[in-house]
């Protein structure tokens, strides 16, 4: 009987070590498939994002023919006033940071706590690029996790400008608009390298909520937004 008993549970351990090996295995392979894409598109231009791909599986459940606007555009050809309003409006430290800004990690969970509920993020840009181009809008602690490693190989493998041209090619201006070639297109009828300093400015107060405005729409927020980025941009750096 203990006999059997102990046999048991030799193959209920052996079962576990097995199904735990198995799980390892699985999540180094995962992260060394991102790890793959990470290297890839250090030197590469991505053709779409995860982020694109659900905005688009979305519009065609509406409309079958629906299509991204997108075009890639080099980070040379890119209005620095756009570089410089995006980073004051987003993250202020970002040549700072490896990725994380702990200051404003913590002023955003004092803020939240004051209010009782989440009223503030804290994400960088370089978290904010891991989340577009690779995961799934969830608000998950896994996720959260899977965006922190894939922030991390991107701060590892490629230099702040290239994080930053791919965030300004990859981020969402509008319904079914992406990229800031597309984005000074669609709104404002120019190429995103002759986005004036106020274009800029307006272009970086919508990112948080991009679908609500349409074509250069202006509401008293907005303004006053647009007037806090075109006073810090004088004074941001960008790589």
């Amino acid at each position: 009987m203990r006999r059997k008993r102990f046999g048991g549970v030799v193959f209920a351990w052996k079962l576990f070590c097995f199904a735990l090996g198995t799980l390892v295995l699985a999540v180094i392979a995962v992260q060394l498939w991102f790890f793959s894409q990470v290297l890839y598109w250090n030197h590469f231009e991505p053709v779409t994002s995860s982020f694109m791909d659900r905005r688009l599986e979305a519009l065609r459940e509406e409309k079958p023919s629906a299509r991204l606007r997108h075009h890639w555009v080099p980070y040379a050809r890119t209005s620095a006033h756009l570089k410089r309003a995006v980073v004051a409006a987003e993250d202020a430290r970002f040549l700072d940071h490896e990725g994380f800004d702990w200051e404003a990690i913590q002023q955003a969970m004092a803020r939240n706590e004051r209010r009782g509920r989440i009223v503030a993020g804290a994400s960088t840009i370089s978290q904010q690029l891991a989340k577009n181009l690779f995961l799934s809008g969830s608000r998950s602690w896994l996720r959260k996790g899977q965006e922190a490693l894939i922030t991390w190989m991107l701060e590892t493998t490629m230099s702040k400008r290239r994080i930053l041209e791919l965030y300004l090619n990859f981020a969402e201006w509008g319904e079914g608009v992406f990229g800031a070639e597309a984005a000074a297109r669609h709104h404002f009828g120019v190429s995103a390298a002759a986005l004036s300093s106020e274009q800029a400015a307006w272009l970086a107060a919508i990112l948080p909520s991009p679908r609500r405005y349409e074509r250069g729409r202006t509401t008293a927020y907005l303004d006053a937004r647009m007037g806090t980025i075109l006073a810090r941009m004088s004074a941001v750096q960008i790589p």
